[in-house]
């Protein structure tokens, strides 16, 4: 089930790892009390699969990456 979800989310933003780093963060923000991370992260990754490749996604995936590659270069 889930890997039907990330193959989806994968369209709009195409790098694997840039969906690993926007999917845990939308994860943290939207993750509400008692309910299960699960679910949390299902319903990050189909909103994500349902996201035209937008400027918004391509501009947060950019972030990202350079905020890794930061991260990498400090270590």
């Amino acid at each position: 089930m889930r890997s039907k979800l990330i193959y989806g989310a994968l369209r709009p933003v195409g790098n694997r790892y840039t969906l690993c780093q926007l999917a845990s963060q939308a994860t943290r923000r939207f993750h509400k009390p008692n309910t299960r991370i699960q679910d949390t992260m299902n319903e990050v990754l189909t909103r994500f699969s349902q996201v035209e490749a937008s400027e918004q996604v391509m501009r947060q995936a950019t972030e990202a990456e350079k905020l890794a590659q930061g991260r990498r270069l400090a270590a």
